[in-house]
C-alpha cells in the first residue's frame, strides 16, 4: 500500500506529526510545571514576609475591632489609662513590622537598620507593657468582682514567647535567615489576643492558640516550597511555642492550687498597680 509521510492511506497508521506531538508533550508539560513552581518559589521568597505583616494587620485589626467600641471607644466603665497606651504601643509595633518588611523588600537595608535601632528599644518595651497592663487590669476588675486570675498565664506566656523570639533576632540580625523568622514568631505570638476576640463561628472557645500556629505553618510551607527544607528557627522554636501554649492554657483551665496560690502572691506584689 502506497505510503505518504504523514502515514498510509488506510488510516491504520497515526501521523507522524501527532506521534511526536504526544511523545513530546510530557516533557512540555513537565517544563511548564517547573516553570509554575519556580514562579511560586521566587514569589515567595520576594513578598511572603511582607504579605504575613499585612496578614497580621488583618488579624489584629479584626480581632480588636470587636471590641474596641465597648472596651475602649465607649466603655460604659472608664478603662485604666495604661489600657490605651497598651494599644498604641502595640499597634506601633505590629506598623513598624510592616514598614521593616517593605523596606527588606525594596532592598533598603540601610534604613532598615537605622529603624532597627527603635524597634529594639519598642520590643524592649513591649513585654514590660504587657504584663503591667495585664496586672492592671487583673486588679480593676478585682474591683469590679469580675477577675479570674488564672487567665494570667496567657500574657504571661505570651510575653515570655516574644522576649525569647525577639531577643533571638537582635541577637542573630546580622544573620537574615534567622533574624527575620524570630521577628516572625515574636509577631504572630502578639496576635492571641486578636484571635480570641474573633467570633466564635469563626475561632471556636480556647483555639486560639491554634489559629496563631497556623500562621506560622504558613511560614513553614513557605520554607519547604523556597528551600525544600525547613529552618531551624521553626525546627527549635514551634515545638517549644506549642509547650508553653499548652501549659499556659492548662493553667487557665484546670487552675491548679499551686497556680492560683501563684497568682495570689503576684497581686498582691503589684497591688501598688491598682
Amino acid at each position: 500500500m502506497r505510503e505518504s509521510g504523514f502515514g498510509d492511506a488506510s488510516g491504520n497508521q497515526q501521523p507522524v506529526c501527532d506521534r511526536e506531538n504526544t511523545a513530546t508533550m510530557p516533557l512540555y508539560t513537565l517544563r511548564k510545571s517547573d516553570g509554575a513552581i519556580d514562579g511560586l518559589r521566587k514569589l515567595l521568597d520576594r513578598y511572603f514576609y511582607l504579605s504575613m505583616s499585612l496578614l497580621v494587620t488583618a488579624v489584629v485589626i479584626f480581632g480588636f475591632g470587636q471590641t474596641i467600641g465597648v472596651n475602649l471607644l465607649h466603655p460604659d466603665t472608664p478603662r485604666p489609662l495604661i489600657l490605651h497606651i497598651h494599644a498604641m504601643v502595640f499597634s506601633s509595633w505590629v506598623a513598624l513590622f510592616i514598614a521593616q518588611s517593605g523596606l527588606i523588600r525594596s532592598s533598603r537595608v540601610a534604613l532598615h537598620r537605622r529603624l532597627g535601632i527603635f524597634g529594639a528599644m519598642l520590643g524592649g518595651v513591649l513585654p514590660v507593657l504587657g504584663l503591667t497592663t495585664a496586672l492592671v487590669m487583673h486588679h480593676w476588675h478585682d474591683k469590679l468582682g469580675s477577675a479570674t486570675h488564672a487567665t494570667l498565664s496567657l500574657p504571661f506566656n505570651d510575653m515570655l514567647t516574644f522576649s525569647a523570639a525577639f531577643g533571638l533576632a537582635v541577637y542573630w540580625r546580622r544573620r537574615p535567615e534567622f533574624h527575620r523568622r524570630l521577628m516572625l514568631i515574636a509577631t504572630c505570638c502578639l496576635t492571641s489576643a486578636a484571635f480570641a476576640r474573633f467570633p466564635e463561628s469563626m475561632v471556636p472557645e480556647n483555639f486560639f492558640y491554634v489559629c496563631v500556629d497556623l500562621l506560622l505553618v504558613l511560614g513553614v510551607l513557605r520554607d519547604l516550597v523556597v528551600t525544600r527544607r525547613i529552618h531551624a528557627v521553626y525546627r527549635y522554636g514551634l515545638p517549644c511555642m506549642i509547650v508553653g501554649q499548652a501549659v499556659a492554657q492548662y493553667l487557665m483551665l484546670a487552675a491548679p492550687p499551686a497556680w492560683l496560690m501563684m497568682t495570689h502572691r503576684i497581686m498582691q506584689w503589684s497591688a501598688w498597680l491598682a
